[in-house]
């Protein structure tokens, strides 16, 4: 039995429902809107894929023609509806006509709403078909290969080149990789279209789309297969194109996406409605796809302190499981993150962030915790950095987290070389295996400095989860009370994009993705 400590669990219980109430307040205000991104996320799952001549989607073609006439607030589902009960087209057919400027679906609003909405169930059914089918895939490999204990290594590949990041994949998970993310190239969070096709050109990364999904996970279940075990593969579902990208991944079994609630705000400067409208939606996907979510709070810890803003990750945990729940997604498919980014000069800076750990892993015993490797303060000093990478291991092992993305020695000056990546795979590997059994061997003192500093962090989370309770989680943002940056909720980018939805409102996904996540808790 895993070493734990005693938290006061009445704080831990009133942290929890003030997070809660913060997340009722949010969604109350948010149910009457839609956006753009959900309605092209609906088009994606009704089959609308492809580009126009000028290689703007289909979905964005079809979305823009129904808001340029004025009536997207009955959502992209009633038009296509009303445009396929008129003609007998398929919406992918639809979409292409729409684009060559030979159909206006709002020339077609002829059949009643009743009509729309039992039209728009049967071909969401069959997009639901598809996305279970993929999901059973993933349980049928994982049943004939067995899963690999945790923590998984979770490794990166960031060439900007799909085909050149699939030699990497392979590598990686030759060397004992479990988790393969494809980090995804600069600024394409900020795009309000998903580009199409395979691609070779990033910075800082590789665009995300549903080719080079498709191309990825082939190309790991390859390795998967001739290593005789399942390989995971996580990309980006944030930014602009949140929802649109969470079907892409369901459609070719990506297995983690990193989803946060309130990143894209903080980070990227989209704004907060928005976001938190796709992130819904999203996660409604995600969870129907038996995706594992990433949230994103070390992010926060590389703006500030760890030891000072410790609290705030704690925080955000809870206000991230508390959206995910009421997107009907199931624990343990929450996968919360947190970081070790302590000063390493700071004296007790380990026992601290082991408190943070386990603290985190009791909280959320279901959840599998996505832990961070430092990287603000390691230096040019790569034997220094080894070392933090080691201890960041070892407490990653005796806590039980999930996911433990590798960290490198070089992280402060290079893109990581293959060789550093075996070189973070063989500490990982060697601090998992020494130190298998030593968590259910070790007691943490009563009263001591860990439970002191894990009882200082909850105090310090409940009363700003009080706060932001009290204030309400947009003028929390507008106060700058997450990572010290601040946010207008009519300000930053897509909120133009953000419709109030009308009389006849149609997706018929919302049901049936919470009726796929409770039947799957069931199953």
């Amino acid at each position: 039995m895993m070493a734990e400590l005693r938290l006061d669990w009445n704080k831990v219980d009133k942290a929890r429902q003030a997070a809660a109430a913060v997340a009722d307040n949010v969604t109350e205000q948010l149910e009457l809107c839609s956006t753009v991104a959900v309605e092209r996320a609906i088009c994606r799952l009704f089959g609308v894929d492809g580009v126009d001549a000028f290689d703007v989607p289909l979905a964005n073609r079809l979305v823009d023609h129904l808001r340029t006439q004025g009536v997207l607030e009955a959502g992209a589902a009633y038009w296509l509806a009303q445009g396929a009960l008129s003609t007998g087209l398929a919406p992918i057919k639809m979409a292409e006509a729409v684009a060559a400027g030979s159909l206006d679906l709002t020339a077609h609003e002829k059949h009643d709403a009743f009509a729309c909405r039992l039209w728009a169930k049967e071909q969401a059914e069959k997009a639901i078909f598809r996305i279970r089918e993929g999901r059973k895939t993933r349980e049928s490999l994982l049943e004939k290969y067995g899963e690999r204990s945790a923590p998984w290594l979770y490794a990166i590949v960031a060439t900007g080149n799909i085909y050149e990041d699939i030699i990497q994949a392979q590598a990686a998970a030759r060397q004992g990789a479990d988790v393969i993310a494809v980090i995804r190239t600069t600024g394409q969070s900020l795009l309000d279209y998903v580009p199409y096709g395979a691609t070779t050109e990033g910075f800082g990364g590789t665009t995300a789309t549903q080719e080079n999904f498709r191309l990825m996970r082939r190309a790991l279940d390859e390795k998967g297969n001739e290593l005789g075990r399942y390989i995971r593969l996580c990309n980006y579902c944030s930014g602009l194109c949140m929802p649109e990208i969470a079907v892409m991944g369901a459609l070719e079994r990506l297995d983690v996406m990193l989803n946060d609630a309130l990143y894209g705000i903080l980070f990227r400067d989209i704004n907060m409605q928005r976001t938190l409208i796709d992130q819904s939606f999203s996660r409604m996907i995600n969870g129907a796809a038996g995706i594992i979510i990433n949230t994103g709070e070390d992010n926060y810890l590389t703006t500030s302190d760890a030891y000072e803003e410790a609290h705030t990750v704690l925080a955000s945990q809870l206000i991230n499981e508390q959206f995910a729940l009421r997107a009907g997604m199931r624990k343990v498919q929450m996968g919360l993150g947190h970081a070790f980014e302590m000063d390493p000069s700071l004296p007790d800076s380990f026992v601290f962030e082991l408190a943070q750990a386990q603290m985190a892993r009791q909280i959320f015993p279901d959840a599998p915790l996505k832990y961070m490797p430092p990287t603000k303060h390691m230096t040019g000093n790569i034997f220094q950095g080894h070392v933090q990478d080691t201890l960041f291991n070892v407490a990653g092992v005796l806590t039980g987290q999930q996911f433990l993305l590798l960290g490198m020695m070089t992280e402060a000056i290079h893109t990581p070389h293959m060789a550093d990546r075996a070189h973070a795979i063989a500490n990982a590997d060697y601090v998992k295996r020494a130190m298998k059994s030593l968590s259910d061997e070790i007691e943490y003192k009563r009263g001591g400095l860990l439970e002191k500093r894990a009882d200082e962090v909850l105090d310090l989370a409940l009363g700003f989860l009080e706060t932001i309770r009290q204030d309400g989680l947009f003028r929390s943002l507008e106060a700058g009370r997450f990572a010290g940056i601040k946010r207008r909720p009519e300000g930053g980018k897509g909120m133009e994009g953000v419709i109030a939805k009308g009389d006849h409102y149609c997706n018929p996904f919302i049901d049936l993705f919470l009726e796929e996540q409770q039947d799957d808790s069931q199953a």
